[in-house]
């Protein structure tokens, strides 16, 4: 993992969150980022995280959430008075309730040179059911037997859950429902099934006990999963040195296989919640068995567009692309607010 390094392609974000239009009338759009990617027919496929809000009202803070009415999930909108305490702008508790301040889904984009992409007006999955009641978060996009299965963080009152959907031409899609239940987030399907398993990584949520980290689940049919296992933590815990992924960790995009095992990209994040990306090497035979890990952080928060946004310093990727000629370029939010990318390099 040494000999890889992280190079920007850009030193100005790709995508910023003035490129994307409301989906929703009298919405605002409050970033665009987070993006899951793959290449169908040399096409970069992107899936954005556009987060949307209503648009503020002097005083008041506007909670876009999903409500049932007569049975059926709706898109209603609660208004509360603001807080004379500072507050987190995306997580607020009003009335004794956790609200988030905007609402997340995915839109679809595309780019012939993975650079000047071209987005969709209209979502691709918006929020429709009462486990996505609070958004569409955070996707990831696997080509596996045939077909591209998404996996996206689904957000509720319960908290975030796992939720896949599948897709044969980004045309039509269909949903298959919640695969891992809350709490749990950053799903990394593997792209081929391994010894007749199907693989994935996720990142169970822990509360008093134990802190984030990267786990290991088997399925044969790629929808029910079990025999969970331990993969790796966050080693800032015991170690000064790796102070950088020492308060969250999770996998990004999926495992790309090579000569050496599967690689795997995923984001620490210190203390303070600044975010950094970094690699794992498993095991091509059994990604249960760890082989080498970074010691430093190959990508963090350096740039204004990086360091400044709706949630400062971060540097967040769950989407990757490794084109024909074995050219590997990372995709990532930045601040909550762009996209940026960076090419995987040796050396």
């Amino acid at each position: 993992m040494q000999n890889y390094k992280l190079r920007r392609l850009s030193d100005q974000p790709i995508i910023k969150t003035s490129d994307v239009r409301p989906a929703v009338a009298g919405f605002e759009v409050l970033g665009a980022f987070n993006p899951a990617t793959c290449l169908v027919n040399n096409e970069v496929i992107m899936l954005l995280r556009v987060a949307e809000a209503p648009l503020a009202t002097q005083g008041y803070i506007n909670v876009p959430l999903l409500e049932e009415h007569d049975g059926v999930p709706t898109l209603t909108v609660k208004h509360f008075p603001e807080p004379e305490q500072p507050y987190d702008p995306r997580v607020i508790t009003l009335d004794g309730k956790v609200y988030l301040t905007s609402l997340s889904h995915l839109r679809l984009a595309r780019s012939t040179d993975g650079i000047h992409f071209t987005i969709d007006d209209q979502p691709f999955l918006f929020p429709t059911r009462m486990d996505e009641s609070f958004g569409i978060e955070d996707a990831r996009i696997t080509l596996l037997d045939g077909k591209y299965w998404i996996t996206y963080t689904a957000v509720s009152e319960h908290g975030p859950g796992v939720g896949l959907a599948v897709t044969t031409d980004f045309k039509t899609v269909e949903r298959v429902g919640m695969i891992l239940p809350p709490p749990n987030k950053d799903v990394a399907l593997f792209p081929q099934r391994i010894n007749g398993l199907y693989y994935l990584l996720h990142r169970p949520m822990v509360s008093d006990i134990g802190k984030p980290s990267v786990w290991l689940a088997q399925s044969s049919d790629g929808v029910h999963w079990g025999n969970h296992q331990f993969l790796f933590g966050g080693r800032g815990l015991v170690d000064a040195r790796y102070e950088w992924e020492g308060g969250k960790i999770g996998a990004g995009s999926e495992p790309l296989l090579t000569d050496e095992g599967w690689l795997v990209c995923y984001h620490g994040a210190d203390p303070t919640h600044a975010y950094s990306l970094a690699l794992a090497l498993l095991d091509k035979d059994d990604p249960s068995v760890v082989l080498d890990r970074s010691q430093h952080p190959l990508l963090f928060p350096e740039l204004p567009w990086e360091k400044e946004g709706f949630f400062p310093n971060v540097v967040f990727a769950n989407g990757w692309v490794r084109w024909p000629d074995g050219r590997i370029w990372v995709y990532y939010g930045a601040a909550d607010s762009g996209v940026g990318v960076a090419e995987l390099v040796r050396g």
